[in-house]
């Protein structure tokens, strides 16, 4: 009875180890990539200004329709009395008249010249076109950013429950020894009393510590779209144990001016930017082809009979051309035009308006990754210098040269300095990421 009681107790034990699935940083990216909604709403759209492209070019292109009729009507007269012209009344008996016609043809037309606005509404398409392809890499870079930032708040959160994991278990061994000591007689009984509230206020701080982290990994579950309700454990992909080389990732980065130009040159929305201003310029064209005359041409061919063996008997072939000279459109032309330079203007200042926020951006994020290696130096030698001095104060309290509120003091500075070297680290590794984004350097194609 005893071994079938641990064979279930072992079996409940090793279900949840089972249910557990791993998640990895680039494995979240792919989800991430694969289910965002607003990138699948814009790689929907790409297909609509492909089309767009598409008729923009069909213009320049004949058109041709084919047209066939057929034509059935019946008159029918019951009769009636009439007067001729010498005013005789005149039977007209009854009768019925029935008539067919059929008919075929062939035709179209084409623009031969319109202020060529159908080429600049290609050119407007083909940048409408590059524009949502840069529109799209750059949300996916922005979901790679996000994604990592996400995951990076997870194990920022459980590296944090690990320390008051930690914690617990010193102040549990702590609490025993005080314990002990005081049965001894060489501790008062109020330095069990304080062990015990510390043992108690350490096990507080680890349950909030794991809602936060229950908190943060729902968080980035809901944002891949996966089930909250499944256990997902997170890899680290840095390594717990292994210490960061910040200067090895600082040697990515050229000085600020460099980085300028590095962000100009890669960044999508830039790019993107750019062709809207180039959008504007098409579009001006367009508006001004308006005060030009206009070329077109239509073409027919033709026939029809009463019966269908005669119906290409008689037929009629047509072409023709049309010339439209604009003389006073109630000023709609001019309005056109002045609205197209106006958002040719305003476009041009979107795009200096960008350059700035980019140059800002990188040369914060340059500032910001600088301050977080700093923060992360000094993080980890707080670390060493507290984890030292819990050491003495410990051992001073054991040899009866320190009060408890000492040892207990000291443990929380060493608590203190290793919830802020885990959050120095992570900081760092997001700078490091938000840099790279601002600078257009995240690469998502690894992910697809």
């Amino acid at each position: 009875m005893k071994k079938y009681l641990l064979v279930v107790a072992a079996l409940l034990v090793t279900v949840p180890m089972f249910a557990q699935k791993q998640l990895t940083l680039d494995e979240a990216v792919k989800i991430a990539l694969q289910k965002n909604p607003n990138l699948i709403k814009l790689k929907n759209s790409l297909d609509g200004a492909k089309a767009q492209l598409k008729n923009a070019y069909g213009d320049l292109l004949p058109s041709l329709a084919a047209q066939a009729g057929f034509n059935w009507q019946r008159i029918e007269d019951a009769g009636s009395s009439q007067r001729n012209f010498l005013g005789e009344l005149v039977e007209v008996p009854a009768s019925t008249v029935e008539n067919r016609s059929y008919s075929a043809g062939i035709g179209g037309g084409v623009t031969l010249f319109n202020g060529l606005a159908n080429y600049a509404t290609i050119s407007k398409r083909k940048d409408n076109l590059q524009a949502s392809e840069y529109n799209i890499s750059k949300l996916k870079q922005t979901i790679v950013y996000q994604t990592t930032d996400f995951y990076y708040v997870v194990l920022n959160a459980e590296d944090l429950m690990r320390v008051r994991e930690e914690n617990v278990k010193y102040f549990q061994k702590f609490y025993e020894s005080v314990n002990e000591r005081n049965k001894l007689g060489s501790v008062a009984v109020a330095d069990v009393y304080a062990a015990q509230v510390q043992l108690g206020n350490a096990e507080l701080a680890l349950i909030q510590a794991q809602n936060a982290y229950d908190q943060s990994k729902n968080g980035l579950l809901s944002y891949l779209a996966l089930n909250v309700m499944e256990d997902y454990t997170l890899v680290n992909p840095f390594g717990s144990d292994r210490p960061i080389d910040s200067n090895s990732y600082m040697k990515n980065f050229e000085d600020i001016q460099t980085l300028v130009n590095v962000a100009l040159d890669k960044r999508f929305d830039f790019k993107s930017q750019q062709l809207a201003v180039s959008q504007t310029e098409s579009g001006l064209t367009i508006a001004r082809s308006g005060i030009y005359p206009s070329l077109s041409a239509d073409y027919s061919y033709s026939s029809g009979a009463v019966a269908v063996k005669n119906l290409f008997d008689r037929k009629s072939l047509r072409v023709g051309m049309s010339l439209n000279i604009p003389i006073f459109s109630n000023f709609s032309t001019e309005t056109a035009i002045q609205q197209a330079e106006i958002n040719k203007m305003n476009a041009n200042e979107d795009l200096l308006a960008l350059e700035r926020q980019i140059k800002i951006e990188v040369k914060q994020g340059h500032n910001d990754l600088v301050a977080a290696k700093k923060s992360l130096e000094v993080a980890l030698k707080n670390v060493t210098a507290a984890e030292e001095n819990r050491k003495i104060n410990q051992e001073r309290y054991n040899l009866g040269s320190a009060t408890i509120l000492e040892v207990l003091q000291a443990n929380r500075d060493y608590i203190d300095a290793l919830r802020n070297k885990i959050n120095t680290v992570f900081d760092f590794y997001r700078q490091y990421d938000k840099l790279n984004n601002a600078i257009g350097r995240l690469d998502f194609s690894k992910f697809e």
